[in-house]
């Protein structure tokens, strides 16, 4: 009973750090899409739970905005930090102690702050955003394919559950997962080592992912008519196409040819994916609804046309992109913005007078500071995992090179599919990123647990009787 408060007070001894940035700001960090998600969740609720009519239309991820919504009321977001700590401190709680055998809350408290102070972990735990649901769902595939074997059974459907929510959470999410299965599923084909005998776990993983894209096709088929995995979404690869060069270029030479919806702008095409989507005299914003449906009617036949018409000068600047997102961590997405103090008051009445002092609201988060510090750690724990890997496979660390497998993965996937598919934007993988100093950190404590454990297997030795238990 005291081991298990022990460990129910180190969790939230974690969560409490990783509230800082907040407590610094003297509010929850915001960004704009965050006023979406704080405003759906009451409509989504109503339509779900009263029935009422439908015709509301979210911009965002709605499980997302469901999931967060008893835990605001539109009343006050601090909760939803409290949520977003909780489970981020949990999940790292239990990696932690499925790769070290000893002082295990000392030692989690101690990597736990220093990432906290030194990445962007606690920025994105802070953020009213489902970003930070997305290293937390990589780190539960973890678990549930590499470390089953230490969660309990109230545990492994406890991570069950944390795995199909920040699955459902974000699109984003939810392809990256699907990506992570296919990986591991390839390494097992290929019989590397740390895979034998996963193939069940696997597919456990793939079940869950399953089930999130059923949820979503299904909450959308309810809110739209129409099942999908993308719902309400926007024409981010067509913006992203026409910002590239090649689908402007397709557009300008074919549209004599065939009429594209996209046509009606093709002499005053934005060179930028924001202004396409977000300017007032854009395209997006610019169009009428049944524009807007056609758009994203014709959004896939369009990128395979530009495609098929510029394969190599797309195929550069994709690569261009997503080099410059791999690298592209800073914190520069926290700053102030007009925009959310004018709506805040919309989804939580009386919150725009706090927000109005907030460091954030007045520009003064050290987002300069922290993001060169992020900078410097994460290319020294770069040079730590490749130093460490080939250590760890010669002593035969499978579980914790399963973990490498994942994150060294998603951060790589997490880059290209935003850059290529979306826009280049330092939130995109400044919210992996954290991932890499906490990979390099916990190698480096397997490491320093390896003299202690051949010193053991050295007594062993010297009992005859006792050599059976030396794996």
């Amino acid at each position: 009973m005291l081991r298990r408060v022990g460990r129910a007070i180190a969790v939230v001894a974690g969560a409490l750090m990783m509230v800082w940035p907040a407590l610094c700001n003297g509010y929850p960090l915001l960004y704009p899409d965050s006023i979406s998600y704080l405003g759906d969740g009451r409509w989504l609720a109503k339509i779900l739970l009263l029935h009422r009519a439908t015709g509301f239309s979210a911009m965002r991820a709605e499980i997302y905005s469901l999931g967060i919504f008893p835990f605001h009321w539109n009343v006050t977001a601090w909760p939803i930090l409290a949520l977003q700590a909780l489970l981020t401190s949990y999940v790292l709680w239990l990696v932690m102690r499925s790769l070290v055998a000893r002082q295990v809350v000392a030692k989690f408290l101690v990597l736990v702050g220093m990432i906290n102070l030194t990445t962007s972990l606690g920025w994105y735990v802070c953020f009213i955003m489902p970003d930070i649901l997305g290293p937390v769902l990589y780190l539960t595939i973890y678990l549930l394919v590499f470390a089953r074997e230490t969660l309990s059974m109230r545990e492994r459907w406890t991570v069950y559950a944390i795995a199909g929510w920040t699955m459902a959470a974000h699109s984003t999410h939810l392809v990256l997962a699907v990506a992570v299965c296919m990986l591991l599923g390839l390494l097992l084909a290929l019989r590397w080592s740390p895979m034998r005998g996963r193939g069940r776990k696997i597919a456990w993983v793939a079940a869950i992912a399953l089930l999130a894209a059923g949820a979503q096709m299904a909450l959308h088929g309810v809110l739209y008519g129409k099942p999908s995995l993308n719902g309400n979404r926007l024409p981010y690869l067509t913006a992203r196409l026409v910002a590239d060069g090649p689908g402007r270029w397709y557009l300008q030479l074919h549209c004599g040819e065939r009429r594209w919806a996209m046509c009606a702008w093709v002499g005053n095409l934005p060179h930028t994916d924001d202004d396409f989507l977000w300017a007032d005299g854009g395209v997006w914003q610019s169009a009428s609804s049944d524009a807007q449906e056609q758009i994203l009617r014709e959004e896939m036949p369009l990128a395979l046309a530009t495609v098929r018409a510029y394969p190599m000068a797309q195929m550069r600047v994709s690569l261009d992109n997503f080099g410059e997102e791999l690298v592209n961590f800073g914190l520069w997405d926290f700053d102030s913005n007009a925009w959310i103090e004018s709506h805040l008051d919309t989804v939580l009445p009386g919150a725009r007078a706090k927000y109005q002092h907030t460091r954030q609201a007045q520009s003064r988060l050290p987002v300069v500071l922290f993001s060169a510090v992020q900078q410097w750690v994460v290319m020294a724990s770069v040079l730590a995992i490749v130093g460490g890997v080939p250590l760890l496979s010669i002593r035969r660390r499978g579980r914790i090179l399963g973990l490498v497998a994942i994150v060294v993965s998603v951060v790589i996937a997490n880059a290209l599919v935003t850059a290529v598919f979306s826009e280049v934007d330092s939130r995109y993988q400044s919210r992996v990123i954290w991932l890499i100093p906490l990979l390099a950190g916990l190698i480096a404590m397997d490491m320093l647990s390896w003299g202690r454990e051949d010193e053991e297997k050295e007594e062993l030795l010297k009992d005859p009787a006792s050599r059976a238990a030396i794996p």
